[in-house]
């Protein structure tokens, strides 16, 4: 799987929880979110501390660019951790500073079980 199938494959599931999602689906739906956001901030600059308000530090694009990914992102994370048998729940790992993000990364590089699972079935023999 390339970045294009890749992220075609997250935004056509854009909100599914169900099912499992190849190593290869997650990291590069990450690298293109991480790509596009740099982008993003460099295009359209940094926002200014003056005035405060909702935009301050940072830009109108990159907000709805978050946005717009933020439930694609934790529905493929969801898919990722059905992916090693291990339920979505796991994500909550994140708010847990440092620690968690260690452990999910870990979580994320693992390869997947072989063959069915609790979750479906292995996306690698699909």
């Amino acid at each position: 799987m390339n970045m294009i199938e890749a992220v075609k494959a997250v935004f056509s599931k854009y909100a599914t929880f169900e099912g499992r999602a190849r190593r290869s689906e997650y990291w590069w739906f990450v690298l293109f979110n991480i790509i596009v956001s740099i982008l993003l901030s460099v295009l359209f600059g940094r926002g200014h501390m003056e005035g405060g308000g909702m935009m301050a530090g940072g830009n109108l694009a990159s907000t709805l660019w978050w946005l717009a990914t933020l439930l694609p992102g934790i529905a493929v994370g969801v898919r990722r951790l059905h992916d090693i048998d291990r339920t979505g729940w796991w994500l909550l790992l994140a708010f847990i500073p440092l620690i968690g993000t260690i452990v999910l990364i870990v979580f994320f590089a693992s390869r997947g079980t072989a063959g069915p699972n609790r979750f479906g079935n292995d996306p690698l023999q699909a």
